[in-house]
C-alpha cells in the first residue's frame, strides 16, 4: 500500500475504503443481474446457499490472521519505545552519581538524541527509510564518555556499568523499533483478502439472483463488514504513519523540555 493512503485522515480513509467496496459490490450485483436470464438464471439459482458460510469463514480467517500481524507489530513497537525510554531515563538518573560536569554532558547527549529521534528519525520511519544499521553518534559519544570517566567509589563503578548497559539497551530498542517500522501487510495478503471478498459477494449475488431486494440487502451487509475489516487493518498497518500512528511521547517524557 502507498504512503499517501496510510497518511490519509481516518475519515477520508474510511470514505475511500467504503466507497470502493460498495462500488465493487454494485458492479458484481449489476453483472450477475444482467447475466441472470434464461439458462444462466437457472444455473445461478442452482448455486447452493451452503457455499456462503465456508466463504465467510475463510474470509474471517484471512482477516484474523492479517489483523494478528498488525496488532503484534503495534504492540511490539510500543514495547520497544517504552524500553528505549526506560533505558534513557535510567541513564539520566544514574548520571547524578557522578560530578556535575559529567552529569550535564550526559543529559545534553540524551537530550540531543531524543530531539533527533522525535524530529528526524520518526519522519524517516513513517517513510520507511530509517536505517537501523546506522548508530546514532550522540549515543556513541555518550557511551565513550561513560567508559572514559574514572569512578572514585564503588557506587560510581556500579552506576558506570548500569549506564553502559542502559545505553546498549537503548541502541537495541532503537534497532527493533526501526525494524518494526518497515513491517506491513504485503501485497499478496491484501490481494487474497480482496479476492476472497469478491468471491463471497459473487456467491451472494448468484444465490439471491431471483430476489433483487434480498440480494441488495445481503450484499450490502457483507460489503459493510468487508469494508470495516479492511479499514481496521489499513488504519493500523503501518505503526508510525497515519492519524492514529504511534508518537514519540514516551521518549519526550524523559526530557519534558523537548516536548514543550
Amino acid at each position: 500500500m502507498s504512503d499517501w493512503l496510510h497518511s490519509l485522515p481516518v475519515a477520508w480513509m474510511a470514505l475511500l475504503v467504503f466507497g470502493v467496496t460498495y462500488l465493487l459490490a454494485a458492479a458484481i450485483y449489476a453483472v450477475v443481474t444482467v447475466l441472470s436470464v434464461g439458462e444462466r438464471a437457472r444455473s445461478f439459482k442452482a448455486v447452493s446457499p451452503g457455499l456462503l458460510p465456508p466463504l465467510g469463514i475463510i474470509f474471517g480467517l484471512f482477516v484474523a490472521f492479517t489483523a494478528a500481524q498488525v496488532w503484534t507489530d503495534n504492540e511490539k513497537a510500543r514495547t520497544e519505545i517504552d524500553r528505549e525510554a526506560s533505558a534513557l531515563r535510567s541513564v539520566v538518573i544514574l548520571a547524578t552519581s557522578f560530578p556535575r560536569e559529567f552529569e550535564l554532558r550526559l543529559r545534553e547527549l540524551v537530550r540531543s538524541y531524543i530531539a533527533q529521534v522525535a524530529t528526524q528519525e520518526w519522519i524517516m520511519m513513517a517513510q520507511g527509510t530509517a536505517n537501523r544499521r546506522a548508530i546514532p553518534g550522540v549515543l556513541v559519544e555518550a557511551l565513550q564518555a561513560t567508559l572514559a570517566v574514572m569512578p572514585t567509589s564503588d557506587g560510581q563503578k556500579t552506576a558506570q556499568r548500569e549506564i553502559v548497559s542502559a545505553l546498549e539497551t537503548a541502541l537495541d530498542a532503537r534497532r527493533q523499533r526501526i525494524l518494526i517500522s518497515q513491517s506491513q501487510v504485503n501485497l499478496v495478503k491484501w490481494s487474497l483478502l480482496f479476492i476472497q471478498a469478491l468471491c463471497a459477494l459473487a456467491a451472494i449475488a448468484m444465490v439471491h439472483s431471483d430476489n433483487r431486494l434480498a440480494s441488495i440487502i445481503a450484499m450490502g451487509i457483507f460489503a459493510t463488514g468487508v469494508a470495516a475489516s479492511m479499514l481496521l487493518i489499513l488504519a493500523h498497518d503501518r505503526p508510525f504513519i497515519g492519524e492514529i500512528s504511534i508518537r514519540p511521547d514516551a521518549l519526550l517524557q524523559v526530557m519534558p523540555e523537548i516536548g514543550a
